[in-house]
C-alpha cells in the first residue's frame, strides 16, 4: 500500500491493565513463548472473577493531589491512561501539540457512591414518599464533587485541565459502542484533512458492585475459577469476565508524524462500526460487511485480536465468521486474559495490536486448547469488539514499514 499525508498512524499508546502500568508488561505479554497467567481478584466479588486494576502511583500523571482527590478511580485511570500516551508520543510537555489536539473520549455513566445508593434503597423499604426520600438523601448524603464526577465529559474536562489538551473534544456513551465510534471518528477526521492528531480512548474500572450487577442482570457474568474465554463452559455462567482497563492512542496524520520525526508504531488503515439486530444472522450479516471492507489479506502474517466479550453463543458466532473470513490467520481472544472493558475494549484492541506489530511479536495462544501457533510475525492486525449487548466494530492495521 503507497504512503499518502493523510494515512492514519499511531504515534502514542497508553495502556493499563491487569498486567501492569505502560508498554513494558504488555509488550512482555505479547512476545512471550508462552501465556504469561493474568492476576484475578476472584475472593471480593465471589462467584464472579474480576481482572483487577495494578498497583498505580497516579501522582507520575497527575501531579497535584487535588485533582487526584476530587476523581473517582474511573476518572483517574482515564487521565493516568493519556497521559501515558502523550508521554509515549513525545508530546506531554509540547504545549503548542497539546494546545491543537483534538479529543474523543469513551464513556460510561461515571461513578456512583455505593454506600448512598444503599442507604436510599434501604430507607425506600420503610417509607412511601420515596420522591421526597430521593431529594432528601441527594442533598445530604451526596458530596458534590461525587455528584459532578457522575457526569460522563470530566473524564475529558479532567484531561484538558491536568494534559493541557485543549483542541476539540468529543465524548461518547453506549459501552462497547462508544469506544469503536471514538477511534473510528478520529481516524475518519484526520484521514479527511479536518484534524493532524488525537488523542482517543476510554477507561473502565470492573470493581464496582454497580457494574457487577448491570451485568448480572442479564445473566452474563462467568463464575467460579477464571477459564480462558473459549474455555469457559456455560455451566459456569454467561462467560463473560470484565476487567479494568485504561487505554488511549495518540493517531496522527502521517505528514504530522513523519514532520516531528515520530515514532510509527502501525498504520490504520480500514475501521467501521456497526449495530443492529443480531437475530436471523443479521450479526454474521454485518461482521461479513465489515469483514469486506478491510480488503485482502495475508493470513500467514496476519494476527487477529478478537474483542469478543465471552458470552458463549456471541463469541462461537463471532469466531465462525473470522474463521471463515480470514482463515489461517492466528486469532486471539484478548478480552480473555485482560477482561473484558466495555468502552475501553476497542481501544485496548488497538493498543495491544501496535505493539504486536511493532515489536513482529508472535503471540503466544491465550487459550492454548483452542487457538493455533502463529506461523509468521505479525505483520498485519484485525482488531475486533463485539458488544455484550449491542454494537460491533472492525479495524485493520499494518505494521510500519
Amino acid at each position: 500500500m503507497s504512503k499518502m499525508p493523510n494515512d492514519v498512524v499511531i504515534t502514542g499508546i497508553g495502556i493499563v491493565t491487569n498486567y501492569g502500568s505502560g508498554k513494558a508488561p504488555h509488550i512482555a505479554l505479547l512476545s512471550s513463548a508462552t501465556l504469561t497467567a493474568p492476576r484475578v481478584e476472584a475472593e471480593k466479588f465471589a462467584p464472579y472473577p474480576v481482572h483487577p486494576l495494578p498497583e498505580i502511583d497516579w501522582s507520575t500523571q497527575i501531579a497535584k493531589r487535588g485533582d487526584q482527590r476530587q476523581m473517582e478511580n474511573w476518572q483517574r485511570l482515564g487521565v493516568y491512561a493519556a497521559g501515558l500516551a502523550l508521554d509515549d508520543a513525545g508530546l506531554k510537555d509540547d504545549l503548542e501539540a497539546c494546545g491543537t489536539m483534538d479529543m474523543i473520549v469513551a464513556a460510561g455513566g461515571g461513578e456512583r457512591d455505593i454506600n448512598v445508593d444503599s442507604l436510599i434503597v434501604d430507607e425506600a423499604l420503610k417509607r412511601n414518599d420515596r420522591e421526597k426520600l430521593l431529594n432528601e438523601k441527594l442533598t445530604t448524603e451526596l458530596r458534590p464533587t461525587l455528584f459532578l464526577a457522575q457526569l460522563s465529559n470530566l473524564m475529558a474536562g479532567n484531561i484538558s485541565i491536568v494534559h493541557k489538551v485543549t483542541g476539540s473534544s468529543r465524548t461518547f456513551m453506549g459501552e462497547e459502542a462508544a469506544g469503536i465510534s471514538a477511534i473510528e471518528t478520529a481516524f475518519q477526521r484526520i484521514k479527511a484533512g479536518q484534524s493532524t492528531h488525537t488523542l482517543a480512548g476510554g477507561a473502565f474500572i470492573a470493581e464496582r458492585a454497580d457494574i457487577l450487577l448491570l451485568v448480572e442482570g442479564i445473566g452474563a457474568h462467568a463464575t467460579g475459577p477464571w477459564q480462558p474465554l473459549w474455555s469457559r463452559s456455560p455451566d459456569d455462567g454467561g462467560g463473560m469476565i470484565i476487567g479494568t482497563v485504561g487505554a488511549f492512542l495518540l493517531l496522527e496524520s502521517r505528514e504530522h508524524a513523519e514532520a516531528r520525526s515520530a515514532h510509527i508504531y502501525a498504520t490504520i488503515d480500514a475501521i467501521e462500526g456497526d449495530r443492529g439486530n443480531r437475530a436471523g444472522g443479521k450479526l454474521e450479516a454485518r461482521l461479513e460487511r465489515m469483514a469486506g471492507l478491510m480488503g485482502e489479506i495475508d493470513a500467514t502474517d496476519t494476527l487477529i485480536l478478537c474483542g469478543t466479550s465471552g458470552l458463549h453463543e456471541l463469541a462461537a458466532r463471532e469466531r465462525a465468521v473470522l474463521e471463515e473470513r480470514f482463515a489461517g490467520a492466528a486469532l486471539r481472544a484478548y478480552g480473555g486474559v485482560t477482561g473484558h472493558a466495555l468502552e475501553a475494549q476497542f481501544p485496548l484492541g488497538m493498543a495491544l495490536a501496535a505493539l504486536a506489530l511493532d515489536g513482529r511479536a508472535r503471540v503466544p495462544a491465550f487459550d492454548g486448547s483452542h487457538e493455533a501457533a502463529m506461523a509468521a510475525p505479525a505483520s498485519h492486525a484485525i482488531v475486533t469488539t463485539v458488544g455484550y449487548t449491542r454494537g460491533e466494530g472492525m479495524a485493520l492495521l499494518s505494521a510500519a514499514s
